[in-house]
């Protein structure tokens, strides 16, 4: 397939559920459609043609992320039967990069929240996680004596190395990572494809932060920003993705939308999503189970209490009231 024909292809509704977590972790794409409630349930309705339409059933009780793309609306009977059903329902741009918001189910448990809280508040945790991140990307094993000045050096000098060969293997003069918004035009190919594709990754990593009910600013290595989470997961795949993709654009004429395009085409960021759940689970809690889901509770969940000495069973949930 033409790249001519593959952006048209991409200009024709979609409905793409995307590869599973587990069992009961599903995540589904759509765009240029409109999802409605019928008597029956949740559906995708699209015009199929001389005004008529065709409609796809919704499978909500299956669903654990909806991600609504371009050219989609949404009903607010449609919008309650998923919040019912614990479905989180995320705004994304075209083939599902970019993170314009999200709605996240009230019956969603707060189970990676606590454990990413707990670990960003303690010193010593944190470092933990930020070594696991460094292990993750690298493959090296860091001493747990190792500060996070020395991480991050560690870290500087492999991204640069991999700089270097990408720009040796391309035919790049030697590169240098710039990014200046305010004189975009004058940068050159390779970072212009460079922060287009990494403006992708972080969307598809912000959708799969919301959905786990992380908070996508309490972050391990960057800090001080909304994102700080989003960058610190977004860096763990960079090396495999947006960078080599980048390179390869050194003589596009227009890099940055090739590289979204290239990005888009085939949701190819959002089959990662797998991998990125897992990476943060167990970044998050290096002792997570295989199996071990975020399943969505019960909507009449017990709701725990707090105590020093962990979570004590109580407070039954029943329209809100808590005690």
């Amino acid at each position: 397939m033409s790249e001519s024909d593959a952006r048209k292809a991409l200009a024709r509704p979609t409905l793409a559920m995307l590869p599973k977590v587990s069992d009961n972790l599903s995540f589904l794409y759509a765009d240029i459609c409109r999802i409605v409630q019928t008597d029956t349930g949740v559906c995708a309705e699209v015009a199929a043609g001389a005004g008529s339409l065709h409609r796809v059933p919704v499978p909500t009780a299956a669903l654990a992320c909806l991600l609504l793309g371009p050219g989609t609306s949404i009903t607010a009977p449609a919008l309650a039967t998923l919040m019912r059903h614990g479905t989180t329902v995320v705004a994304t741009g075209s083939g599902g990069i970019l993170h314009y918001g999200s709605l996240v189910p009230q019956a969603r448990t707060t189970l990676w929240l606590d454990r990413q809280v707990r670990a960003y508040a303690d010193d010593k945790r944190r470092m933990a996680v930020a070594r696991r991140m460094y292990e993750l990307r690298f493959g090296d094993e860091v001493p747990e004596e190792i500060g996070i000045e020395r991480l991050r050096a560690l870290e500087g000098q492999r991204m640069r190395a991999l700089y270097r060969q990408l720009a040796a293997r391309h035919r790049v003069k030697p590169f240098k990572r710039n990014y200046d918004p305010s004189s975009w035009d004058e940068q050159n190919p390779v970072n212009k494809a460079l922060s287009a594709g990494n403006a992708a990754l972080y969307g598809v990593v912000h959708s799969v932060v919301a959905h786990l009910g992380c908070s996508p600013a309490l972050g391990f290595v960057h800090t001080g920003k909304q994102h700080s989470f989003v960058y610190d997961i977004a860096d763990l795949y960079k090396a495999k993705t947006t960078i080599p993709l980048a390179f390869s654009l050194h003589d596009s004429a227009s890099p940055d939308s090739t590289a979204r395009f290239k990005l888009r085409s085939e949701l190819r960021l959002y089959r990662m999503i797998p991998r990125m759940v897992s990476d943060i689970q167990r970044l998050l809690d290096p002792d997570v189970e295989e199996d071990e889901e975020e399943a969505v509770p019960d909507r009449w969940h017990v709701v725990d209490l707090w105590d020093p000495s962990g979570p004590v069973s109580g407070g039954v949930n029943y329209a809100g009231d808590t005690g």
